[in-house]
């Protein structure tokens, strides 16, 4: 009985644990809302919104431990401060720099790669906001909108003027919906590619977008739930990926050159090249084949501009018949060693689909060059190879029918009922969901707006099964599922399988996206991961890079982690609470909810928040 009654106090005393942390952290946002600023840099009433109901009176009297506030807990050391970086990197991409771009080859565009600084040249400093930037827009009308202070730079509005980009009005930039191949909108030309491939209806919902200029296309495809990661280098075109992204459409920096895409095999529904400018015959079809790598089994491939069907295009693309023709020619025998099915050729545009699997292809002659290496998700870094990579040896993906997104997103993946990833079975991806739905409703009982829209772009920086996102998903939203490289256990696929979105990368280095272009990071045992990999410091400041004025981090780690996480964000003009585990006080697991203050170039105030 005894027993019992100490089971029954435990309840009480959580029960009370979680009115007091709730009070404590909503309080927490309103104290933020004195400085926090949204739309065109003025006040708004974010943090009023999310403590409305809650009487922070509560909040002066509580006993920390008791509580869950696990703020009080502290190692006693200094604070560092540090200090704003020159304005002149106000839009630095550390990966990307285009000055270290000019020193390497420009064959098979090597110079737009990634090319990182070594750790004696990292910047130790905070990246600026230009003077008088405004938070974006609220979606859907930030796909439509950009405020002009937050990406100064017109050449778009006069390259492209006659296509449709963009605009300069005023104090914004419009984004009208056009493109290069879609003058008329990109509603039409999507319905277009609708009639032959299924967006309809939920079958295809992950897209990559090869070259995407201003991501309109991404931007659109939203409408039908369908969700494309592009990218784009950083080249003449200047800050069109981060156009993209100001916009809420998913985009990273990036290129097709001579190493492989951060993306696992079979990841994508279909993929897309609208006069992107990418040599696809060229290197014996190797970007072709890296295209067959990601793509899923019966994924569509669209081409549209030129070469397609160049005999009745030539003259207005202003190029010789013969070059064209070649060009064509060689795309066309590329699919058919990849084995694809031509399935649309009408105007600019050309639609081909993969195979469901190797049935189709036993008896095609002349038989492509396979691909050795045995894990085709080894890519950061790898060299692309002129090969083919082989469909799956277990029926995991082969023939398999597809199931439309809203049964994919909590779906037990392939991947993970075939037993193709040591470790995992049917059992930890359910008990990883059931978690993940838990621990995100917990992070909405302290910062209501998670789902309001406030976020519209969210990265999760080690997403695991993509759990996280996937009691997330909302339309308001979209999730960048990080997979780090470091990790034993590989499941970006997995994610994929989801319907969701995600890419390689390892925080050793900075990621390939521009200043201030996520709303909301979510970091689950990041530094506990790269603990003794790489500096927390460097790892911090690069979140703090790509984090826009007034965004939130929740970080999740083991307390003595966290305690040296809260040190140091403390000189770096963050705002940070620490919490205790949804469950009590017991777990060594604690959460660090931040917010990223308001600041821009040429303020000279303190970047302590002590």
């Amino acid at each position: 009985m005894a027993t019992k009654g100490n089971s029954g106090d435990r309840k009480s005393n959580n029960s009370l644990f979680s009115i007091f942390l709730i009070a404590g952290l909503c309080c927490f946002f309103y104290i933020l809302g004195a400085w926090q600023r949204s739309g065109f840099g003025k006040g708004d009433n974010i943090a009023l919104e999310i403590s409305k109901q809650t009487d922070c009176s509560v909040f002066n009297s509580l006993n920390y431990q008791k509580s869950g506030d696990a703020g009080m807990i502290d190692d006693g050391a200094q604070v560092k401060e540090f200090k704003p970086c020159e304005d002149k990197y106000i839009d630095y991409t550390p990966c990307q720099d285009q000055m270290r771009a000019m020193t390497f080859p420009r064959d098979n565009m090597i110079y737009r790669e990634r090319h990182c600084p070594p750790d004696n040249e990292k910047l130790p400093c905070l990246i600026p906001a230009p003077k008088g930037y405004a938070n974006p827009f609220p979606w859907p009308k930030s796909r439509d909108y950009v405020p002009f202070v937050n990406a100064p730079y017109k050449s778009l509005t006069v390259e492209k003027a006659v296509q449709n980009w963009i605009q300069y009005e005023g104090n914004v930039f419009r984004f009208p919906g056009g493109g290069t191949q879609f003058p008329h909108g990109a509603d039409a030309y999507i319905n277009e590619l609708a009639s032959v491939i299924p967006m309809d209806n939920g079958i295809v919902r992950t897209a990559l977008d090869t070259g995407c200029g201003v991501a309109s296309w991404g931007a659109y495809l939203f409408k039908k739930n369908v969700i494309a990661m592009s990218f784009a280098p950083r080249d003449s075109h200047e800050s069109q990926i981060q156009f993209a992204l100001e916009r809420g459409v998913p985009a990273v920096i990036g290129v097709l050159g001579t190493i492989k895409l951060p993306y696992p095999s079979r990841a994508f529904d279909m993929a897309h090249c609208s006069r992107c400018l990418i040599p696809w015959g060229a290197n014996d079809g190797m970007y072709m084949m890296e295209i067959d790598r990601v793509l899923r089994p019966g994924g569509y491939w669209v081409l549209s501009g030129p070469p397609i069907n160049w005999k009745n295009n030539y003259q207005a693309w202003q190029r010789p018949k013969e070059e064209l023709d070649e060009e064509q020619r060689k795309i066309e025998e590329v699919a058919k060693l990849l084995c694809w099915e031509k399935k649309h050729e009408i105007g600019e545009i050309a639609i081909w689909q993969k195979r469901i699997n190797n049935d189709f292809c036993r008896e095609q002659d002349p038989k492509p060059t396979m691909c050795k290496s045995t894990n085709p998700d080894d890519v950061w870094y790898k060299k692309m190879e002129a090969c083919v990579t082989p469909h799956p040896e277990t029926d995991e993906v082969t023939g398999a029918a597809w199931q439309p997104f809203s049964e994919r997103l909590n779906a037990v993946p392939s991947r993970i009922s075939s037993g193709s990833i040591p470790g995992l079975s049917v059992e930890t991806f359910l008990e990883d969901s059931r978690t993940w739905k838990k621990h995100v409703n917990a992070y909405k009982r302290i910062n209501n707006v998670i789902d309001s829209g406030r976020y519209r772009n969210i990265m999760d920086m080690n997403a695991g099964m993509g759990g996280f996102a996937a009691a997330l998903e909302s339309p308001k939203l979209w999730v960048m599922n990080v997979m780090p490289t470091i990790n034993e256990r590989d499941t970006l696929g997995v994610i994929y399988e989801r319907g969701l979105i995600g890419i390689y990368h390892d925080w050793c280095e900075a990621f390939s996206t521009y200043p201030r272009t996520y709303d909301l990071i979510h970091a689950n045992g990041v530094f506990s991961l790269y603990k003794d990999k790489c500096n927390m410091e460097d790892i911090l400041l690069e979140m703090d890079r790509i984090l826009r004025p007034e965004g939130a981090v929740i970080f999740r780690d083991k307390v003595d982690v966290l305690i040296k996480v809260r040190r140091i964000v403390g000189g770096m003009r963050w705002k940070a609470k620490m919490v205790d585990h949804e469950d009590g006080p017991l777990p060594s697991e604690k959460v660090l909810f931040t917010v990223k203050q308001y600041w821009v170039a040429g303020e000279n105030n303190s970047t302590s928040s002590q």
